[in-house]
């Protein structure tokens, strides 16, 4: 049996030691030229993996804040094959996984939407689709970094302090992606290729990953022309178990007693509290047994899963990138740069899933009411061990996405120095990402009241036993079957079936759109050479969100019973050989029917957009509407921010004393003016619009102090902000007029989160490409979003008098549910850093080194209850880890190398409070480890061969602190890769 979650804690000296064998170097960009070294007479060349962590951290130490560096090993060889998965190797920054590849970053507990990304240093936001147990489409000011493949970027930089000239927008960190020049090469022709091939040991399957790059620059390199480009494919497997959430006792109607048993009156044997049998559900005796199951299911501190079930989610992803660069430096003191960036992400995903719907329900849904417990154990925490059921509906649910990111980047930059003391930066780009989800598809084969239905965690918390009293790969009468809703031929039409639901098609197209157009231009006047150089620039932003989503516009999903002559054969296919990377239960279903979506669309003709009448299927309305729907409403909306600044800063270097100094202070003036456009439900869908600003003045310091040659202490202190994520600055909703004045809807009027960082570094860079570190961080969050329930008049809600009956004012008092500004709180870490190659050993221990970092992070935020007061909940910061650490174990002697390496992260919250009762929900800890060997058959050949999550780490979402109930349980398989690498 897999065991669920790692111990938490900081491992030993000695573990860390081993574990040294595990991960990436935590810092990398394109490896300089071969350096000569002198060792004791001997000739020592530095070359691939040593010559980047040595580039990286010379890049580190010279920054006047406080960063940290990646660098490529070489020509389009990054350090790992997704670029979050090399940014984790980075102390402060953990990753969150899409499909087991790196998606997402939090940088120093703050997660994805405050983190600022750059490309070329030109703000951009790539988003794209993902599972919707990892967050689903993302339409946030989260960077997903999936989307890019790795060999396009030949540096990162990861900026933790902020500094007047870099611009606003982040409270965890600003990161910097820069892809390759041509001047960045030495004069002439250039050029490389790779070809790997990757193989997925839970798919089976094998595919390619290629990359190339192409520079040419003149003798005096005073033009260059530069092409990479970069393509993959990604088939693979996600397989486990999932609940979607956990609830405690029944819904509205209670559960369905044993016959005559009501809990006022246990003994009753003629008493009835289901009323009439509900399709086929059999009524039991009310012995003993079955009372005490059902008086235990009706206890409100015990919890059951609401759709538990098992599934397979087959994901095909192609990615494209393409780079290209032209510079042109006709003098000395000219240089002007054009890049571009294009990435294209491709995917289809299929969700099967073998699930019981019952548990989940309304009576009205067939839910709840009409399952009969027979059997409920429960543990002293309230989590469900096991459970026997009359009554229960089964569902084999099949979900068909076709999935697109399009995302294109020109930039223009010049840099043009005047004279030997002043210098102009200029930049002017545009980054736009398009994502498009065309098809979302979902389709359901359904066997309705299922007698003798079980689930037993007893044995395993995360894998249960899941008995089903019928064959679930036979498709027909008493087992999954097409349940359509009867055609009538007089009368009104049915769109439903009294006390359940039918089988169902649910179509879903939706998209979002970013778009980023950035002008800055600085100048930079050198009062004292070398000393003191006053810097001032203004900048420019349009930043432009929207997003869209249709769904059917009735019928609610459901579908019609096949037509005669149609059999149920033809509609229907098989899902085969499950759970080949899981440790499953025996009596665990390992094959089951599921809806053929190329049947079912061809026989009742989905997709025609169309009211219709046909021959095959009856009746059906595939019509989709988008903010008529109010299904579908809320995800139509848009944003549009126009950000206006310009910054002063000092950069100097001066002595204290005998103390070398160095540093920067100025400070940043932003005006944000932002409008927020959505729909509210009043006419069928009424547009709102509403229009707010707001000003920050932000100071930043940054001192560098180098109380010995090779002991440096850096000081920051800044004030910063991040804007207001998108969701929640819709102003679309609901007003209702009648009864309880009420209104549920974002908040088009939230000011940006706020707050005071402070930033201290001990670093001692001991010997050549030794370091190590300690960094102190303080930050001081005043100004929080979450979202309440208050008391407003509805002139102060920001929202149009006319959405109002005529006979309103204004000035009634509306119960509002929307986010509003809050109280933050504070936040505090240290993180340690240690880089050390073991040059002091003898023989060939000398090419052996190791990377480790370590980081702890704390945070408390008052979640208000009430906005009058009162009662709070103290939690966790969303998505921060309160401890990770990372290790690396590397041996390079320029011919061979290798290196294995591990990353920590411990549990984080992903809600508070927790749906359903709960008080959490979250990710527990996990430990994923990677390993690559190189070998260099001579100056133009190379060998790779490498190895993606080793130990197949589970994705482990749970919900509840107390039970730690299991709410996804899926794993992705390991993942190698053999390559060949050829210079020209």
């Amino acid at each position: 049996m897999r065991t669920p979650r790692f111990p938490q804690a900081l491992p030993t000296a000695v573990t860390l030691a081993v574990l040294a064998a595990l991960n990436a170097p935590a810092h990398a960009q394109t490896a300089p030229a071969a350096k000569p070294a002198q060792s004791g007479g001997e000739t020592v060349v530095v070359t691939g993996m040593r010559a980047a962590l040595e580039s990286a951290l010379n890049a580190k130490r010279e920054d006047r804040g406080i960063v940290d560096v990646i660098k490529a090993e070489d020509i389009t060889k990054f350090p790992d094959t997704n670029l979050a998965e090399s940014l984790q190797r980075i102390p402060g920054v953990v990753i969150d996984r899409d499909a087991g590849e790196g998606r997402n970053i939090t940088v120093r507990g703050l997660g994805l939407d405050f983190t600022r990304v750059r490309i070329n240093g030109i703000e951009a936001l790539a988003t794209t689709g993902g599972t919707d147990s990892s967050g689903g489409a993302n339409r946030s000011r989260g960077f997903d970094f999936n989307v890019f493949a790795a060999e396009l970027f030949n540096s990162i930089t990861v900026r933790k302090s902020s500094s007047a000239d870099v611009d606003e927008g982040s409270l965890g960190a600003t990161v910097d992606l820069q892809t390759s020049r041509p001047l960045d090469f030495p004069r002439g022709f250039k050029a490389t290729a790779s070809l790997k091939g990757r193989y997925n040991d839970l798919s089976g399957k094998t595919d390619p990953r290629v990359a190339f790059l192409v520079s040419n620059t003149n003798q005096d390199k005073s033009f260059g022309v530069l092409l990479s480009g970069a393509y993959s494919k990604r088939q693979l497997l996600e397989e486990g178990f999932s609940t979607v959430r956990w609830d405690n006792g029944p819904s509205s109607g209670g559960w369905c007693a044993p016959q005559g048993v009501t809990p006022a009156n246990p003994s009753n044997s003629t008493a009835t509290t289901c009323g009439p049998a509900a399709q086929g559900v059999a009524r039991i005796p009310g012995t003993p047994e079955a009372i005490a199951a059902y008086n235990a299911s009706s206890n409100a501190a015990n919890f059951h899963p609401r759709l538990p079930r098992y599934g397979r989610l087959t994901h095909d992803q192609d990615r494209l990138g393409l780079t290209g660069s032209v510079q042109w430096k006709p003098s000395e003191n000219t240089l002007l740069t054009f890049d571009v960036l294009y990435a294209k992400l491709e995917a289809t995903r299929q969700e099967d899933f073998l699930e019981a719907i019952s548990f989940s329900r309304t009576a009205g849904q067939g839910g709840k009411p009409q399952t009969s417990v027979l059997q409920a154990d429960y543990a002293a925490n309230g989590a469900l061990q096991f459970g026997r059921y009359n009554g229960v509906d089964i569902r084999a649910e099949s979900r068909f996405d076709e999935l697109s990111t399009e995302f294109t980047q020109p930039s223009l930059t010049l840099q043009q120095r005047f004279g030997d003391f002043v210098t102009v930066n200029a930049k002017l780009g545009r980054a736009d990402s398009k994502f498009r989800n065309p098809v979302q598809t979902t389709t359901t084969l359904d066997a309705l009241n299922v007698n003798g239905y079980t689930l037993d965690f007893r044995n395993n918390s995360r894998l249960p036993v899941i008995g089903y009293p019928f064959d679930p790969t036979q498709a027909g009468t008493g087992s999954l079957a097409l349940v359509g809703v009867p055609q009538v031929t007089s009368g009104t039409q049915p769109t439903t079936i009294a006390n359940t639901t039918s089988s169902e098609i649910r179509i879903r197209p939706q998209g979002s759109n970013n778009r980023n157009d950035i002008l800055h231009a600085d100048v930079a006047w050198e009062i004292v050479p070398d000393k003191l150089t006053l810097q001032a620039g203004a900048d420019y932003k349009k930043y432009d969100f929207d997003t869209y989503e249709f769904r059917r516009i009735n019928q609610n999903d459901t579908i019609f019973a096949p037509a005669a002559g149609v059999p149920i054969a033809n509609l229907v296919t098989m899902i085969s050989g499950f759970g080949k990377g899981l440790d499953l239960p025996a009596g665990t279903p390992t094959a089951w029917a599921i809806p053929n979506l190329n049947a079912i669309a061809q026989t009742y003709d989905i997709y025609c957009n169309c009211l219709k009448s046909g021959p095959v299927g009856g009746p059906g309305d595939f019509t989709l509407s988008s903010i008529t729907n109010g299904n579908a409403r809320g995800n139509n909306r848009s944003v549009s921010e126009k950000d206006t600044g310009g910054f002063l800063m000092a950069d100097f270097t001066t002595a204290l004393g005998s103390i070398p100094l160095r540093g920067n202070f100025g400070v940043r003036y932003v005006k944000t003016e932002q409008v927020a456009t959505g729909y509210q439900a009043t006419a069928g869908g009424t547009e709102v619009q509403v229009a707010q600003s707001y000003d920050d003045v932000l100071p930043a310091l940054n001192l560098s102090a180098n109380l010995t040659k090779d002991f440096v202490v850096r000081f920051a202190a800044a004030k910063v902000m991040a804007r207001p994520q998108l969701g929640f600055l819709n102003p679309g909703g609901t007003i209702s007029t009648t009864g309880t004045l009420s209104i549920t809807s974002g908040n088009p009027l939230l000011k940006p989160f706020r707050a005071k960082t402070f930033d201290t570094s001990f670093e001692w860079y001991h010997s050549r490409n030794a370091f190590v570190g300690l960094g102190l961080f303080h930050k001081d969050i005043n100004t929080y979003i979450q979202s309440l329930r208050t008391n407003v008049p509805y002139k102060d809600t920001g929202l149009p008098l006319s959405l109002l009956p005529s006979n309103f004012t204004g000035d009634e008092v509306f119960q509002v549910t929307t986010p509003v500004n809050t109280q933050g709180g504070k936040l505090n870490g240290f993180e340690i850093n240690i880089q050390q190659p073991f040059t002091f050993l003898p023989g060939i221990g000398r090419n052996f080194g190791t990377l480790l970092n370590y980081t702890h992070v704390k945070s408390k935020i008052e979640y208000l209850v009430s906005p009058n007061g009162g009662a709070t909940i103290t939690d966790d910061l969303l998505n921060l880890s309160p401890k990770s650490w990372n290790a690396t174990l590397y041996y390079d002697d320029g011919k061979f190398s290798a290196r294995v390496s591990g990353a920590y992260r411990m549990g984080f919250l992903q809600r508070v409070p927790g749906q359903n009762n709960n008080d959490v929900e979250g990710k527990n800890s996990s430990v994923n480890i990677d390993a690559s060997l190189s070998y260099k058959w001579s100056d133009q050949v190379e060998f790779t061969l490498e190895g993606v999550n080793l130990t197949d780490r589970p994705n482990d979402q749970f919900i509840s602190r107390a039970r730690n109930s299991s709410v996804v349980y899926h794993v992705t398989g390991r993942e190698y890769l053999l390559g060949l690498r050829y210079k020209f």
